[in-house]
């Protein structure tokens, strides 16, 4: 893809960001922003978790 081709796609990404509306969930960001602990009890265990297979498996999660 060439420079221009590029660029204009960018472009188009930026505008369609700038002017599209958006469901924004201003409580859940300032928690976030806040460092306020968001996360469930029911949080995927390490072992169970679906991408583990694809862990390099000499790598230990301390």
């Amino acid at each position: 893809m060439g420079r221009g081709r590029a660029k204009a796609k960018q472009t188009k990404v930026a505008r369609d960001l700038k002017y599209r509306t958006h469901e924004t969930d201003f409580g859940a960001l300032a928690k976030e922003l806040h460092g306020e602990d968001h996360h469930s009890t029911s949080e995927v265990e390490p072992d169970d978790d679906e991408w583990s297979d694809y862990a390099d498996p000499r790598r230990r999660a301390d």
